[in-house]
C-alpha cells in the first residue's frame, strides 16, 4: 500500500462528518487561540475593574460637617506676575477674587532654576513690586517664590541633585529670592523618584536657610503609591515611577512647612473614580504628615485632554468632594490642612465657583 492509499484508508475509518486528524488539530488550535484572545484581556481587565470599583465605592458617602477651609489654602500663579506683564489693575482683580476665600499663600513662578541650580535675577524683575502690592491689598497673604526645574532622573538633561555644588547653588538661589522680599520658597523638582536621599539633603539645607529668616519652605509633592510598592512596578514597566512611597512622602513632609500634593494627572477615566482616588490620596497623606506641617491637596484648575489627564474626569467638584471625604475618614479636625489650586491663568469661573461653594464657603 503506497502512502496515498494508506491515508485514504485511514480517512475511511473516521466516523462520517469528523475531520481527518490533521484538520482536527488545526481546529483545536484555532479554538485555543480564540479562547486565549478572550481570556487574556479579561485577566488583565479584572484587576483594573476591581480597582476602579473600589475607587468608585471610596467616593460614596457624605463628608463630615466642618470639613471646609481652614484658611490655609494656596494658589499657584504663573510667571506673568513677576516679569512685567501684569499691572496694578491685575493685582486689584486678583485681590478682589481672593478676598473672603481661604487662600493664604501664593506660589508665584519665579524661575525656572538653571540646571546648575543658579537663578538669573533677570527672570523676575517685577517681583518686589508684586510682593509689595499683595501685602498692601491682601494683608496676611504670603508670596512664595515658586522655583522648579527638570531633574536628570529619566533623561540625560536636567538638574543633578547628586552633585553637591548643584545643591549648594539651589540654596544660594533661595537666599537670593528671599533677599528680594519673598515670604518663602516653594520648590517643584520633577520627575523626583521615591527615596531620593539627595533631595532630602537639599531640603535640610533649605530649611536651615528659611528658618533663619522666619520664611516658609514648601514643596510640590508627587502622589503616594495607591497600592504597596506600585511605583516600583510602574517604573519597571514604563521607566517613570511617578508615585512616591508613603514612607518617603512622610520623610519629605517632616522637613518642610507645607507640602502640596499634585493630586491631578491621575489617569482616572470618570469623575467618581477620580474623586475616590483623591479621597484615598488624602487619607494616605494625612497618615504620614506631621501635625506641624501644612498638608495641601491640589485641585485641577486647568483643562487638558491627554493620556494621564481627562478633563471630563478630573474636575474641581470631584476633587473637592474627594478631599472632604478623605479628611472626614482620617482626621476630620486636622487644623493644618488645605487645598492648593493649579493654576491661575487656566482657571475658569466654574472652577472658582466649585472651590468657593464646595470648600471655601
Amino acid at each position: 500500500m503506497d502512502r496515498t492509499e494508506a491515508i485514504e484508508s485511514a480517512n475511511s475509518l473516521q466516523p462520517e462528518g469528523d475531520p481527518p486528524p490533521d484538520r482536527a488539530g488545526g481546529t483545536r488550535r484555532r479554538r485555543w487561540v480564540r479562547r486565549t484572545a478572550i481570556a487574556v484581556p479579561l485577566l488583565l481587565l479584572l484587576p483594573l475593574l476591581s480597582v476602579l470599583t473600589a475607587l468608585r465605592v471610596n467616593y460614596a458617602g457624605d463628608p463630615a460637617d466642618g470639613t471646609r477651609t481652614r484658611n490655609r489654602d494656596a494658589l499657584w500663579l504663573g510667571h506673568a506676575w513677576v516679569d512685567g506683564r501684569k499691572k496694578e489693575a491685575d493685582v486689584d482683580a486678583l485681590a478682589g477674587r481672593l478676598r473672603g476665600t481661604g487662600i493664604r499663600d501664593l506660589y508665584v513662578h519665579s524661575g525656572p532654576l538653571e540646571h546648575d541650580g543658579t537663578l538669573p535675577e533677570s527672570v523676575y524683575p517685577r517681583a518686589r513690586w508684586f510682593i509689595d502690592a499683595v501685602h498692601e491689598k491682601l494683608p496676611g497673604v504670603r508670596v512664595q517664590a515658586f522655583l522648579g526645574d527638570v531633574l536628570a532622573t529619566e533623561t540625560p538633561d536636567g538638574m543633578r541633585l547628586e552633585e553637591p555644588e548643584t545643591r549648594t547653588a539651589v540654596v544660594r538661589s533661595a537666599r537670593q529670592v528671599l533677599d528680594t522680599g519673598y515670604d518663602g520658597i516653594h520648590l517643584d523638582l520633577e520627575p523626583l523618584h521615591s527615596g531620593d536621599s539627595d533631595y532630602l539633603t537639599l531640603l535640610d539645607a533649605l530649611r536651615g536657610e528659611t528658618r533663619s529668616r522666619d520664611a516658609k519652605l514648601s514643596v510640590a509633592a508627587h502622589q503616594i503609591d495607591p497600592l504597596p510598592a506600585f511605583h516600583t512596578v510602574w517604573g519597571g514597566i514604563t521607566g517613570h515611577p511617578k508615585w512616591w512611597s508613603q514612607e518617603f512622602f512622610g520623610q519629605v513632609a517632616r522637613r518642610v512647612d507645607q507640602i502640596a500634593m499634585m493630586s491631578y494627572d491621575t489617569m482616572q477615566p470618570v469623575e467618581s473614580t477620580y474623586g475616590g482616588y483623591v479621597a484615598q490620596q488624602t487619607s494616605l497623606a494625612l497618615e504620614v504628615t506631621p501635625p506641624s506641617t501644612d498638608l495641601l491637596m491640589g485641585l485641577p484648575f486647568f483643562h487638558e485632554n491627554r493620556f494621564g489627564h481627562w478633563n471630563h474626569a478630573e474636575t474641581v467638584p470631584a476633587a473637592v468632594r474627594g478631599v472632604r471625604l478623605g479628611l472626614s475618614r482620617t482626621d476630620a479636625d486636622r487644623a493644618r490642612f488645605g487645598v492648593a489650586l493649579y493654576i491661575d491663568f487656566a482657571a475658569t469661573e466654574a472652577d472658582w465657583r466649585a472651590y468657593e461653594e464646595g470648600w471655601a464657603g
